[in-house]
């Protein structure tokens, strides 16, 4: 089954970015090597990190068809900051994957303990909606 891993972090232009050198470095090995098992063990389908909320749109359709737009939104409390979808065999391995993850190093070499959600993704709509 395939689960999509969300890590939500803090407000664009607090945390990493302001990290000394030394932790900033620690965290980016830790997801590559992260990446790098999942890849090896098979279970990584894809794994993106997004650019910052001030880089982004909301867009939806006038009347015509034609995209409107409304952001940016450097103001979010929180933001998805990347994401990573794997086929795995069981929930409990997700929430494994999801529980390493959490636990990728903040400063100090300190676990940051990140909220990472958790959500099958579904191949069609569920059968109640057919």
């Amino acid at each position: 089954m395939k689960y999509i891993l969300m890590m939500n972090t803090m407000r664009a232009g607090e945390g990493v970015p302001g990290w000394p050198q030394k932790d900033r470095r620690a965290l980016i090995a830790f997801m590559r090597n992260f990446d790098k098992e999942l890849r090896e063990s098979g279970e990584l389908v894809s794994a993106e990190g997004l650019a910052f909320p001030d880089q982004a749109k909301l867009v939806r359709a006038s009347s015509d068809g034609t995209p409107i737009t409304d952001g940016v939104f450097p103001e979010a409390k929180e933001f998805l900051a990347g994401y990573w979808i794997v086929d795995v065999e069981s929930p409990e391995r997700a929430y494994a994957i999801a529980a390493k993850a959490s636990a990728a190093p903040g400063l100090g070499g300190a676990p940051l303990n990140m909220q990472i959600e958790v959500r099958p993704v579904m191949s069609g709509p569920p059968p109640e909606m057919l």
